[in-house]
């Protein structure tokens, strides 16, 4: 007799943001730019920025807080935590160690992922595959990031476009379908048009390019983005068996509103389909996803029983692509 197939389901989603923010007007006021010229371009209006001594871990905290109450799990219940990040407190301990000690959930498996703006996606896919196999029974997976750390703020191209936040879900095994698949790729060729200017083995100062801070060439990016996310769309649809008229919501990674315009018109989505939050939020990388799936869930925007399509595009560059019925 066939054992019954495990699956990995989200129970509870949930997101924070720190209080202050800082709008395109406020913006105006130390930079070349204006309103009309960051609308156009990106879509975002405002962003989150972290408090002075406001972490990584602090944000991680609150956003899992949220998503545990959701899914009524508690801290000891938990046999994982995975949180995507680029920005971590510390080199070491993770941001998961810091996290995990804060919940209370010691003795459970905690790691973190670095893909950049892709770290939601790929470590939704590493706890998935965790269930799977059955290992895991409940894992918490955590995008967070105080991006705002790093920008430049007399760089216009990049200081614009990025804010800090929070988003987490629950994943807890299931008998009935709930994460259909997920699909990961990177390419370090383009490791140059989107980086970060130093590091530990690179060095930290690095005086002779300005220190730590995002170096993009955007148009660059823009066309890998939309060309690589058009594929990554058709892998997923087709590795499912599914036609693009079969997915009721997308959930697009908040960097560019173009990118996820783009995006929709390769899906033949109407933008009321789409779950978009760049214009409060700017990008905030592994966040993004899943505050933006919080805001769809808890708005009622995103229903059991849907079908969702939640993508990203990041620094590496890495991309990926999880379906999952709701």
């Amino acid at each position: 007799m066939s054992e019954t197939p495990v699956y990995s389901r989200i129970t509870g989603t949930g997101s924070h943001l720190p209080e202050k923010i800082i709008t395109n007007a406020d913006l105006e006021k130390i930079l070349d730019t204006d309103d009309q010229w960051i609308r156009e371009r990106t879509g975002i209006q405002q962003r989150h920025i972290a408090a002075e001594g406001e972490t990584t871990s602090d944000l991680a905290y609150e956003a899992a807080v949220k998503a545990m109450q959701a899914a009524g799990v508690s801290a000891d219940e938990l046999d994982m935590i995975v949180v995507g990040t680029t920005t971590p407190d510390l080199v070491f301990p993770s941001t998961a160690c810091l996290l995990q000690a804060r919940l209370g959930a010691n003795g459970c498996t905690a790691m973190d992922v670095n893909a950049a703006c892709s770290g939601f996606i790929y470590g939704l896919s590493v706890a998935d595959n965790f269930i799977r196999t059955g290992s895991k029974k409940k894992v918490l997976v955590v995008g967070a990031e105080t991006l705002t750390r790093m920008v430049d703020w007399n760089d216009r191209t990049t200081a614009v476009l990025f804010g800090d936040g929070a988003g987490a879900v629950v994943l807890e095994a299931s008998e009935a379908p709930g994460v259909l698949s997920t699909h990961l790729h990177a390419a370090g060729e383009y490791a140059d048009l989107l980086t970060a200017t130093a590091g530990v083995s690179k060095g930290f100062t690095a005086e002779e390019r300005g220190g730590l801070k995002i170096e993009m060439k955007g148009n660059e990016v823009f066309k890998v983005a939309v060309r690589t996310l058009g594929r990554i769309v058709d892998e997923t649809l087709e590795a499912n068996g599914m036609e693009k008229s079969d997915i009721d919501f997308l959930v697009p990674h908040q960097a560019n509103l173009r990118i996820i315009s783009a995006t929709a018109k390769k899906l033949g989505m109407d933008m009321d389909q789409v779950v978009v939050t760049v214009h409060k939020h700017g990008n905030t990388s592994s966040a993004s996803v899943p505050m933006a799936l919080d805001e769809a869930v808890r708005s009622g925007q995103i229903k059991p029983g849907m079908t969702v399509l939640l993508e990203a595009f990041g620094g590496g560059f890495t991309w990926g692509s999880a379906l999952i019925k709701m």
